[in-house]
């Protein structure tokens, strides 16, 4: 695989820095390496802070992941706010987090550069096969989950729906082939 990164090499303090500033959208890269060479003269002269396309590559990968944790947030905010956890709606939202995160490294790997020890990568794809196995069961496991979950709520509001029939039925005094009518071709009941 590729080499680490110079920015990984960087005091925690600098790389800290980089970070903020590149999550904040502040900075261009030239005004962001202005910056660190008046905020770190030391490293400047000694030239160990990274260079232009250094940080921008890591910004494109900082931004990357930044989103995806945006993009996971807002997700579960909208699930925890509109789908309750009866059908597990989490989980599916996790599942298919995990999925995208086991895809993105299957084709970091394969676009590794060719310096890779070839056992090594071997490896780490039946490290990722095993997983996705797993994770793949887990899916199919949740989605029996939510259509079980799914056809009792389907089957409680039908017998809400009945009960409520029969209450106004009495009420307005309807015959048994009405009540029969509106159970069998409105609410889609078979006749008890």
């Amino acid at each position: 695989m590729a080499g680490k990164s110079s920015i990984h090499r960087l005091p925690e303090e600098i790389k800290a820095y980089i970070e903020a500033q590149l999550a904040t959208g502040c900075h261009t890269l030239d005004s962001l390496i202005e910056d660190l060479r008046e905020r770190f003269p030391v490293e400047a002269n000694a030239g160990s802070l990274p260079s232009r396309s250094a940080i921008g590559r890591y910004g494109q990968k900082l931004e990357r992941r930044l989103a995806a944790i945006r993009a996971s947030t807002e997700a579960a905010k909208l699930i925890r706010a509109h789908a309750g956890d009866e059908i597990d709606a989490r989980s599916e939202a996790l599942t298919a987090l995990v999925q995208t995160e086991l895809f993105e490294a299957i084709i970091e790997l394969q676009e590794a550069d060719d310096e890779t020890d070839s056992g090594k990568r071997v490896e780490l794809l039946s490290k990722a096969a095993k997983n996705i196995a797993t994770l793949a069961r887990s899916s199919v496991n949740l989605k029996k989950f939510q259509a079980e979950a799914e056809e009792r709520a389907r089957r409680a509001l039908l017998a809400q729906q009945d009960a409520k029939l029969q209450e106004v039925a009495k009420a307005q005094g309807m015959s048994a082939e009405q009540v029969d009518f509106w159970r069998r071709d409105f609410l889609g009941i078979n006749a008890p």
